[in-house]
């Protein structure tokens, strides 16, 4: 099943072409990685991923509903984001920050009460996330990993079926990002009908359950379809325009430069 389709996509900004003819799908079960250098279009493509942002041309169809022709915010009560700069100010606890998943604030809405069925689904995510004995920590008090953990909980706790990730180790250590990606690594065999979509320009932060890989450079598709296909040191090289040299061991990816004269198609 289809949960996500990109067909010709072009988005302009103040006249400047940011996309051009953008194409790709994403199946039940999926998980994508969309790659690129910085201002290739990464953050524009998950905007309209996560229906916050509408092509100039082409069309967008998330969840079965094509943008434009679609409530936006019902669509984004079914779509779980997890974004590092998430901007909780106030002293918020884990199980709180979770609860506004359901609620898609910022902060706990006024008079609003979760059910006992909102209570327990946060419960179960929280402990989904290793987060169990730190239910009642305040935010403030948290480390960045331990953050990041609460937001997966939180995105993944009104059951969506897209999950779209931004960047999501930015600013952990690596101890911190390799917890967070063990987790992330986890969902597909605890959720096996949830696809995603993770954006990076790091090859290190893909964690192991990517199956499939979407490069940009300069707002037009590099190379796109099942990562080990599609991820290697021609097409990296080209997307980040520099001669990068890729390697895959033990499920993980890296990433180094090579000499100019040493890039060759293949991995």
């Amino acid at each position: 099943m289809t949960v996500l389709s990109l067909h010709d996509v072009t988005f302009r900004r103040n006249g400047r072409l940011i996309l051009d003819d953008i194409s790709f799908e994403v199946a039940a079960g999926e998980h994508w990685a969309l790659l690129g250098p910085n201002g290739a279009g990464k953050s524009t493509i998950l905007s309209m991923c996560g229906a916050s942002a509408h092509p100039t041309s082409g069309a967008v169809e998330v969840l079965g509903s094509r943008l434009g022709r679609v409530d936006l915010q019902e669509l984004r009560r079914r779509i779980g984001h997890v974004n590092p700069r998430h901007p909780v100010r106030s002293p918020m606890t884990v199980e709180e920050v979770v609860l506004t998943g359901f609620t898609g604030t910022i902060d706990t809405p006024l008079r609003w009460e979760p059910t006992a069925a909102q209570l327990e689904a946060a419960h179960a995510r929280i402990a989904q996330v290793g987060l169990a004995e730190r239910r009642d920590a305040v935010w403030p008090t948290m480390s960045q990993g331990e953050r990041g953990r609460a937001l997966i909980a939180r995105a993944l706790a009104p059951e969506p079926r897209l999950l779209l990730l931004d960047e999501p180790t930015t600013g952990l250590d690596v101890a911190a990002r390799e917890q967070l990606l063990e987790t992330v690594d986890h969902l597909s065999v605890e959720l096996p009908e949830l696809a995603s979509v993770l954006v990076t320009h790091h090859l290190e932060e893909l964690p192991e359950s990517t199956s499939h890989a979407l490069l940009i450079g300069r707002g037009r598709i590099v190379a796109s379809g099942p990562i080990h296909e599609t991820v290697t040191t021609e097409t990296v090289s080209r997307a980040f325009e520099h001669p990068i040299g890729v390697a895959h061991h033990d499920g993980r990816w890296s990433a180094r430069a090579l000499r100019a004269a040493s890039v060759a198609p293949g991995r």
